[in-house]
């Protein structure tokens, strides 16, 4: 690993194919905004060889090559592949966004991923969303590694912000979270500030110097050695701990010297185990240098203590109708089952998919099956189709080097699967199989859009349909009761990326309206109404009479329709029409345009005309029974009330509830979530949370999260009412 005494870079550079799933490694670099991922990306690529300059590829392009990036911002929302090449492994860096807004991309870069390293930044710490990943890592055993990079600032403290990932990261064992390294400061500086140079491997008590811009070893003075002797034995102690070899504590506490081969190996074990979580540090190169600091140790401990996917279980899969299947865990040879992590549209290639394979082995130009299911409310329609696949590559910055196969174990990004969209599964068309599907963030924020122009409307549909092929994360919704088209999305920057990708990609422009909820109507008391609709205009009339009564029913009875027609007022094929014309009317509302719920219709009396009575004379007397029956009768409008979950940090939980209130919600329960976490429950009409996620991000710093499911409609206070009433009436 990286503390090994006589370590050497051996073959390095750009990676193809990998030909055995033991020789490849699949790492997702994880940390909030600004802490240097792709910074740490590029500088590992520079030492692994696959760059010949800090922080770019070999055509002068960039490492994170990616189209939706806000230029003025720069801010990383897309999963980036960068797969190198170092000491003969294969290792696939997954580089994912720091957002909160594009925690999907994230979410794909954990499916893809075997191993994670935390990206943590000197100056700024760890912020909530982190530990609440480590949190979903920690619960299905992924090995993790933290390095600390932002070294270079004047107050940075490698030490201190050990201490701080301890806290945040071992809080079941502390001692499980230790560096491996100490950082070796240059002399001070004139603004006080000594540089880190190097670092000290606590295991081998060895110097490894960085200043020339190259990677040298050495041993250090007797002075230094004591300086390392504390946190030495602390890491020993630590490793010991979780060592298989139960013996290894009494030797080290008998006085005897452990071998250094037996410690590596043992923390190797460890941290394939997902339960020792070493400290690093890192940071980029400087102009003309060949190496940055602490990359060589990076990538030995990727390839030393981080696990093949050999170690990673099967998945679940089943045929596409249900069935359980077994699959052997990574075997090249068996059946096909990989996996579609994310999608992109590029504009010379058209659609390009990055895959996962689990089982089997994928080669260019074979037909194989794609199956897509469990994404309908998302506007995803379950699919079963066979596709012939385009090339293969392997993805650096604006270039794709095209491989001969990818085994399982590997990554590669397929073309021209037209079809296949994020979350879908490949196999083999006489065999098609279905992977379960990864956890998807629930998108909690509406937004309406129209077409800018009837150009515009023209490409729309087919724009929205490639937006959420590529992004689960996002949800079509063709609201039936409001007529609007609304993305539901994850945030604001979520929803920025999404008109930019629409117009920029599409070239389609759409303008954002007001959202609007289903609101909806009903009678709160009794009301009799009375249809006459009789005309006589040359040839036959028109001649319908009704009698109606209406009355309120309790929350969620729909509409009823009952006749009490005595001695045939109304000819009993003309009910029938009468019913059509009073539910007609119903769904265009009485008061302020929603419809009429909750209510029974019931038709007592009228008249009708041998020659002049029809079905459409009917259904119009219906219609006007009912709106006479409402210009006497109190019209509640109705808003849809939501059941809302809150999981927050129990320093927020005051914050939380009081803000509730201000939405007009009601708490109905609190309850301890563990991890010093609340789970608060309350229900809040729709109409005043569809900001909701955005404001709680800002009220709980981002370590919040809530689930909303539809409850109820219930009546709206009067003042809001009749304010939406002069609304629909043309009245500001």
């Amino acid at each position: 690993m990286g503390d090994k005494a006589n370590a050497h870079p051996g073959a390095a550079g750009r990676a193809t194919a990998a030909d055995h799933p033991a020789s490849v490694r699949n790492v997702v670099l994880v940390g909030h905004s600004g802490s240097g991922k792709t910074t740490l990306v590029e500088a590992l690529a520079l030492t692994a060889g696959a760059v010949n300059r800090a922080g770019r590829v070999e055509d002068g392009g960039t490492v994170s090559d990616y189209d939706e990036i806000e230029h003025r911002q720069q801010r990383s929302v897309q999963l980036s592949l960068v797969p190198v090449d170092w000491d003969g492994y294969k290792i696939n860096i997954l580089d994912t966004p720091g957002y909160a807004d594009f925690v999907g991309e994230l979410r794909a870069g954990l499916r893809a991923a075997d191993a994670a390293l935390f990206v943590v930044s000197a100056s700024d710490g760890v912020d909530g969303s982190t530990r609440m990943v480590w949190e979903e890592c920690a619960a299905v055993g992924m090995p993790r590694a933290i390095v600390i990079t932002h070294l270079e600032s004047a107050r940075a403290d490698f030490d201190q912000m050990t201490r701080t990932c301890a806290e945040a990261f071992g809080a079941d064992d502390p001692d499980a979270v230790l560096p491996l390294y100490l950082p070796l400061h240059g002399p001070q500086g004139p603004d006080g500030h000594a540089h880190v140079t190097g670092l000290t491997g606590l295991l081998s008590q060895r110097l490894f110097d960085y200043s020339s811009g190259e990677r040298k070893e050495s041993e250090p003075g007797p002075e230094q050695l004591p300086l390392i002797e504390e946190a030495r034995n602390r890491l020993i102690e630590g490793i010991i701990a979780e060592s298989e070899d139960e013996t290894l504590m009494d030797r080290y506490l008998g006085g005897e010297e452990l071998d250094f081969t037996t410690l590596v190996q043992d923390l190797e074990r460890a941290v394939a185990r997902g339960i020792f979580f070493p400290v690093l540090a890192a940071a980029p190169a400087a102009e003309g240098a060949k190496q940055g600091l602490g990359t060589v140790e990076l990538l030995e401990l990727i390839t030393g203590g981080f696990p093949t996917p050999l170690e990673r279980e099967a998945p679940t899969v089943t045929t596409p109708d249900g069935r359980a299947r077994q699959v052997k865990a990574c075997d090249p040879d068996g059946p096909l089952v990989a996996e579609v992590v994310k999608t992109a549209s590029d504009p010379y290639v058209g659609r390009v998919s990055m895959v996962r394979v689990f089982s089997g082995t994928l080669r260019p130009d074979e037909t194989v099956h794609v199956s897509g299911h469990g994404l309908a409310d998302r506007g995803h329609e379950d699919h079963d189709v066979d596709e012939r696949i385009g090339a293969l590559s392997a993805p650096f910055g604006k270039q794709q080097r095209a491989v001969t196969h990818a085994i399982a174990g590997d990554l590669a990004c397929v073309a021209k699967l037209s079809r296949a969209e994020t979350g879908d599964t490949l196999s083999s068309k006489d065999d098609p199989l279905l992977m379960e599907p990864w956890e998807m963030p629930d998108p909690l924020l509406p937004l309406a859009i129209q077409a800018h122009s009837k150009a515009d409307e023209d490409k729309l549909s087919q724009g929205l349909g490639r937006l959420v092929a590529e992004d689960p994360t996002m949800r079509l919704e063709q609201n039936q009761d409001t007529h609007q088209v609304v993305l539901w999305c994850l945030g604001e920057a979520h929803a920025d990326v999404a008109l930019e990708r629409l117009r920029s990609r599409y070239g389609v422009q759409v303008d954002v309206v007001p959202h609007k909820v289903s609101l909806r109507e009903t009678f709160a008391d009794r009301s009799a109404g009375r249809g006459r609709h009789v005309k006589q205009s040359g040839g036959h009339g028109q001649y319908a009479i009704c009698a109606i009564e209406v009355e309120p029913l309790p929350g969620g009875s729909g509409i009823e329709f009952v006749d009490k027609v005595v001695g045939g007022a109304v000819p009993r094929q003309f009910i029938p029409s009468v019913e059509k014309g009073v539910r007609a009317q119903a769904a265009r509302g009485v008061a302020a345009g929603y419809a009429l719920i909750d209510i029974r219709i019931t038709l007592l009396d009228g008249k009708a005309h041998s020659v002049d009575s029809s079905d459409a004379a009917f259904q119009t007397a219906g219609a006007l029974a009912l709106r006479e029956a409402a210009v006497d009768a109190r019209i509640h409008l109705l808003e849809p009330v939501a059941e809302v979950t809150v999981l927050v940090g129990d320093e927020y939980v005051g914050a939380v509830m009081s803000d509730l209130s201000g939405r007009r919600g009601r708490v109905v329960g609190t309850e301890q979530a563990g991890g010093n976490r609340t789970r608060v429950r309350a229900e809040v009409p729709e109409i005043e949370i569809g900001r909701y996620g955005v404001d709680l991000r800002s009220l709980s710093h981002g370590t919040a999260r809530f689930h909303r499911t539809y409850a109820r409609h219930e009546p709206m206070p009067a003042q809001l009412a009749e304010k939406i009433r002069e609304q629909a009436q043309g009245n500001p």
